[in-house]
């Protein structure tokens, strides 16, 4: 690996556990730590590990960070009074496409928290300070890399923490999905995840993050990389930014319409008059395997309403058979077939409601 890839605080644990290594959007990052099919189970079976800590925390406070917010997201933040409830919005440029999805904290009106991902994190950053100098909006952005992320997910994820941290649980048992709770003054524990199971995401500062990592580890979860990450999101019908949506895509092409608020006719985010303006004529369905085959990201498809394409496919390690998604033409509907080219052979697919699984159950 090149000496340039960045390492989170977990990197030398991630050796010590005999983790493959790979690049990932400039970090150096376990794709799995053996087998990626026993890894995607234990997550569903039991309780996962996943190190996210190359995702950035970035602090937005200010007596402007509000009305900062409710322009950058084309999900509204108003709708949120809770201290430590959490919104999945898409943050988008002028011509309504996706620069990112990410997710943002509520403390109070003056302190929010939002998680980027660690490709665009750079471009996040300044997308965030252009849009709040072009208005000069009271507000300070800040970058916390002094931080660490770990997500434990499964059904037995909560109890794990709870085994490993007995001081958490009080703070952090009642927590609806999508609320957080502060555990110690920078350690925040929230009921969100990117698999389609239970569980919790944590942040830490980064110090104290190996201790949690092998605690955990005591108590019987699996440390997992990217590769079972990848195949759990994509079982629940969860996005990944580049692959299933970008700048050139708007929300709606990519099953995220449900993230953009037009509710408040006054509120004008960044990219709402390209939504309103242009209509997309795709969306973003999923697609099952009718015969032997995998599908992967960029293979054609053709439906009966036009052409299309895969945005992400993998073999479902719960289904047993390959599954995308894909990005089909307008009025092509679930129960659908199409037809999608693997290696210069149309194998036929069946349009379905997304998500393939949730909660361990098979949907589809």
């Amino acid at each position: 690996m090149s000496s340039a890839l960045k390492h989170t605080p977990l990197h030398s644990v991630h050796l010590e556990f005999g983790a493959r290594l790979v690049d990932f959007g400039g970090w150096e990052m376990p794709v799995s730590y053996g087998s990626q099919i026993e890894e995607h189970r234990a997550v569903r079976a039991r309780a996962g590990m996943f190190d996210v800590s190359h995702m950035l925390n970035v602090d937005l406070t200010g007596a402007g960070a509000t009305a900062f917010l409710r322009r950058l997201l084309a999900n509204d933040v108003a709708k949120l009074s809770q201290p430590g409830k959490a919104l999945y919005s898409c943050m988008l440029n002028p011509e309504g496409g996706v620069i990112d999805d990410l997710i943002v904290y509520f403390f109070s009106p003056e302190r929010w928290r939002a998680v980027v991902n660690a490709a665009t994190a750079e471009k996040d950053v300044a997308w965030m300070r252009r849009v709040a100098a072009a208005e000069e909006f009271a507000v300070a952005i800040t970058p916390r890399r002094d931080l660490a992320m770990v997500a434990v997910q499964g059904p037995a994820a909560r109890e794990a923490v709870w085994a490993a941290r007995p001081a958490w649980q009080a703070a952090t048992e009642t927590l609806a999905p999508f609320t957080a709770a502060r555990v110690d003054d920078d350690t925040l524990v929230g009921r969100t995840g990117y698999t389609g199971e239970d569980g919790f995401e944590i942040v830490l500062p980064g110090v104290s993050v190996e201790a949690l990592w092998r605690d955990l580890a005591g108590h019987d979860v699996k440390p997992c990389g990217l590769g079972a990450r990848d195949t759990l999101r994509l079982e629940a019908g969860m996005n990944l930014y580049g692959q299933d949506m970008d700048e050139l895509t708007q929300p709606c092409e990519s099953g995220l319409s449900w993230t953009v608020s037009f509710k408040d006719p006054e509120r004008r985010f960044v990219g709402r008059a390209a939504i309103e303006a242009t209509g997309r004529g795709h969306v973003l369905l999923g697609l099952k395997m009718r015969e032997r085959g995998i599908m992967r990201a960029r293979m054609p498809v053709r439906s009966a309403r036009g052409p299309g394409e895969i945005t992400s496919g993998t073999m479902s390690p719960t289904l047993g058979v390959s599954i995308a998604l894909a990005r089909l033409p307008t009025g092509v509907g679930v129960g659908d077939s199409c037809d999608v080219d693997i290696r210069g052979k149309w194998v036929p697919a069946e349009v379905v409601k997304l998500p393939f699984v949730r909660h361990g159950k098979v949907l589809v």
